[in-house]
């Protein structure tokens, strides 16, 4: 630990997270003068040791692997704890004299400053963090056995031949007695690691299926169809509580769905989205989407604007109506999770007909009845 001044009074900590070790700074909360630097030990025992006997003072640390567990024990110490986002602050993100002790320097007194310049996150609770890594492991598995079936099927293409299209959960049992002689052996320990790994996906699906039923919340997001239990799932376990956001409007640029801004003066470039947010619930929201606008999806609102916006028929469309389909339902789940409402897939549809039925009833007025009113 390093040398600590005889200055005391109100003070604000910045602490550089690392794997084994922290860089930590306090700063004096009047003057912004350093009171303490050092380095600590990223451990429960070192850091409960340090800051549980001191006066709650206001912590600033920066979003990462260990933040969650770091920015709950502080806060059970009785500290103000700040979870910055570094590529919000490109006072840290964009430094060129980078390293630790400065980061640590920065966070203090930006802290100490204005805290919004931190541009501060709120982690999720341990259980819905536990939940969560069970959704995030199932798809590891999904992931490395996609790879993995990429593989087997360029192994073989590379030897003249071509497997049929078969289902990832088929591909075990059926690529087995379809691959040239000279690959058997070669290929065949691959394919059973496939066939481990799609076991140990149904054995996950089943442990989701239970836990759906311990937050009932869920089944009220899978009135959508193409919303099923991962999705709703990953939906509620990441936004925890649907009263943080004021407007369900606010959920699509929580999500990155919306395009990044960049403007300067009259400049006002289109850019693509800006993939903030929790990108495994994105990729979901996309893969939704997809269903939604694919063959198999209902005619719904979503389709029908999904729709409208790819009738160009270009890849480029295509890729904006999937992103803006995302987008509302995004929205639409945050709506009916805190209304609690039933849905309705052509709610939008019947209102804008109500709407028009009743614009053309008010300007069809009878002849006679026209006349009538300028005689009197």
């Amino acid at each position: 630990m390093g040398k600590r001044s005889t200055r005391h009074g109100g003070e604000v900590c910045g602490v550089d997270l690392g794997d084994r070790y922290s860089r930590l700074c306090i700063v004096a909360g009047e003057t912004g003068e350093i009171v303490e630097e050092g380095r600590i030990a990223t451990t429960e025992v070192a850091l409960r040791r340090r800051f549980a006997s001191v006066a709650p003072m206001r912590i600033a640390i920066e979003v990462g692997t260990h933040s969650p567990w770091v920015s709950r024990l502080l806060t059970e110490c009785g500290h103000e704890v700040i979870v910055a986002n570094p590529r919000k602050v490109r006072l840290i993100y964009s430094n060129r004299r980078k390293n630790d002790a400065i980061d640590a320097l920065y966070l203090a007194r930006l802290a100490r400053t204005d805290p919004t310049l931190l541009a501060p996150i709120r982690h999720r609770g341990q259980e819905s963090q536990h939940d969560l890594a069970l959704l995030r492991s199932r798809d590891a598995l999904v992931r490395a056995r996609t790879q993995l079936i990429n593989h087997v099927r360029g192994a073989v293409k590379a030897t003249g031949s071509r497997l049929p299209r078969w289902s990832a959960e088929a591909f075990a049992r059926k690529a087995g007695g379809a691959l040239p002689p000279g690959l058997v052996t070669v290929v065949g320990p691959t394919i059973e690691v496939i066939g481990s790994l799609t076991a140990q996906i149904r054995e996950y699906e089943h442990k989701l299926n239970a836990l759906a039923e311990a937050y009932p919340e869920t089944s009220r997001l899978r009135q959508v169809k193409g919303v099923g239990v991962i999705t709703s799932l990953a939906y509620v376990l990441t936004l925890e509580d649907p009263s943080r956001f004021a407007r369900s409007r606010a959920v699509g640029p929580y999500l990155g769905l919306i395009p990044a801004r960049r403007d300067s003066g009259e400049s006002s470039p289109q850019l693509r989205i800006s993939k903030e947010g929790d990108a495994f619930l994105r990729r979901l929201l996309v893969g939704s989407a997809h269903y939604i606008l694919g063959p198999f999806g209902e005619d719904c609102d979503l389709r029908r604007h999904g729709m409208k916006l790819g009738a160009g028929g270009s890849k480029k469309d295509k890729k904006r109506a999937v992103v803006a389909v995302a987008r509302k339902l995004g929205v639409l789940l945050h709506r009916l999770w805190q209304s609690q409402a039933t849905y309705d897939p052509l709610y939008n549809a019947k209102r804008d007909a109500n709407a028009s039925l009743a614009a053309c009833r008010k300007d069809t007025t009878p002849v006679r009845e026209k006349a009538t009113a300028r005689n009197e």
